[in-house]
């Protein structure tokens, strides 16, 4: 049986008369990728902000696993477990591919108040935090590459850097803003590949465009259109509803 860890009941933003998502319920379960699509302005976005704390819900609650963190900030829900990635990408371009791993794996060491000498300590003598971005770095397939300055790569390299940074600091729930926007045909590959490799151990919610990729990869399918769910189930039988097909597939997914 597969664990939920994630859920979110009715969550509600309003940005003063604007309804940005009205009534929105997800659940996300471990070794499950649940796919959310929908035209531009749909509210996709923001709803993956609402659950990783970006924003703060008008209404509606969040529990991961069984903690109830509607309202927390980013960094308190990054630390009880959930990563994310963002639409633009999100790394330290003058550093190395190695560099930007380790740095996200030190983010989970914890402090120790009675040493105030501490942060003093060189980085390679985190063993912890080089074994998660090890792991981090070998998962994504980036280890030959991994001494490469983050500014040299190419665009689905840095994709895939930043899946490293997230998994090195061992989230259960991952939310993915878009991972395969602007790839060519053999880097969405690779990365359709990295995601089925990491959903065993994960909740994933996916926001993306490229429909081949959500039908390869999707457990479960949610269509938004202006902030609402129009339509949330098995792929298949998304794709086989004719209002969503008017209102966003289109003939060529029926």
């Amino acid at each position: 049986m597969s664990e939920r860890l994630l859920s979110a009941h009715n969550l509600t933003k309003r940005f003063g008369g604007l309804t940005a998502v009205g009534g929105v319920s997800v659940d996300l379960w471990r070794n499950r990728i649940h796919a959310v699509i929908g035209p531009n302005g749909a509210g996709k976005s923001t709803l993956t902000n609402l659950l990783s704390g970006d924003i703060a819900p008008t209404s509606g609650t969040i529990t991961l696993g069984e903690q109830d963190i509607t309202g927390w900030a980013p960094e308190r829900i990054a630390r009880q477990g959930l990563g994310r990635s963002y639409q633009k990408t999100n790394i330290f371009l003058p550093f190395t591919i190695w560099d930007n791993v380790l740095l996200a794996a030190q983010s989970r060491e914890r402090q120790q108040p009675w040493n105030p000498l501490a942060w003093l300590r060189s980085a390679d003598k985190c063993v912890a935090a080089r074994r998660r971005a090890t792991q981090a770095v070998e998962l994504v397939g980036l280890q030959d590459r991994r001494y490469a300055l983050a500014s040299a790569i190419s665009h689905g390299e840095q994709r895939q850097l930043e899946i490293a940074m997230t998994l090195a600091t061992e989230p259960q729930v991952l939310l993915l803003d878009e991972p395969l926007a602007g790839m060519g045909v053999a880097e969405a590959e690779r990365m359709v590949a990295l995601l089925l490799r990491i959903k065993p151990d994960h909740a994933m919610l996916l926001v993306e465009h490229d429909m081949d990729a959500i039908f390869t990869l999707a457990d479960h399918l949610t269509v938004m259109v202006n902030g609402q769910v129009i339509a949330s189930g098995a792929p298949a039988e998304v794709r086989a509803d004719a209002g969503v097909q008017a209102a966003y597939l289109g003939e060529e997914h029926a």
